[in-house]
């Protein structure tokens, strides 16, 4: 009779092997299998088996996107360093490791959201689950910096602000799959600029300090 254990480990390895006969079938043909039934049997599958990990290619997509953001994830909070950075850092460190995870992806991931591609213009539903625990996490680093000040607390505004950091990371996915710089090198300034102008804005301005001091002279009278 099989054990539990080994039946943990073979749901892992159909899992793997769908996922990377996936990704090994846009890579030859630059499109997403034809079928299901079709794409069970290039990997010897019934087609049943497959439905037990996957419903459907838009969900493998998703798994894709949600591996890399979990391996993102593992990389960075493995560092002990990591959880003394501030705000601002722990940001720059998220991106700039998501961009070396995406690296091991690049010839997939131009395949499918390279220049011209319908799949970037709005974007893609595969994404919907990798945007929920982005946010969650950007969630976490916005606390932190609200506790430390780092970030302004800003009636409304605050609420929007995973939204913007989201919507940040967007911008620079679709940044790198058009840079064609040695090393990425435009892609890291960009990342650079971008997290430091966000921060800059998100973080108490002068405008902030008016607006406290003229509710104290106001609270004053």
């Amino acid at each position: 009779m099989e054990t539990a254990t080994a039946k943990k480990t073979n749901k892992k390895d159909y899992r793997k092997l769908i996922l990377e006969g996936f990704r090994t079938h846009v890579l030859e043909y630059g499109t997403a299998p034809k079928s299901i039934f079709k794409f069970a049997k290039e990997l010897k599958m019934k087609e049943e088996e497959f439905y037990t990990y996957f419903t459907s290619f838009e969900s493998i997509k998703s798994a894709v996107w949600v591996d890399i953001f979990d391996e993102t994830l593992a990389q960075i909070e493995v560092q002990d360093v990591f959880k003394t950075y501030s705000a601002r850092e722990k940001f720059l460190s998220f991106l700039f490791t998501w961009i070396e995870e995406l690296k091991k992806n690049r010839s997939y991931l131009l395949s499918l959201y390279g220049e011209g591609s319908k799949s970037m213009i709005a974007m893609p539903k595969e994404v919907a689950e990798f945007k929920e625990r982005f946010k969650d996490f950007a969630n976490e680093i916005i606390l932190e910096g609200k506790e430390t000040e780092e970030i302004a607390n800003r009636p409304i505004i605050s609420d929007r602000y995973d939204e913007a950091m989201w919507l940040q990371a967007w911008f620079v996915l679709k940044y790198w799959l058009d840079d064609r710089s040695p090393r990425f090198e435009k892609t890291d300034a960009a990342i650079e600029k971008s997290v430091n102008l966000a921060f800059d804005l998100m973080g108490k301005s002068a405008i902030d300090s008016f607006l406290d001091f003229a509710k104290f002279l106001y609270q004053s009278k």
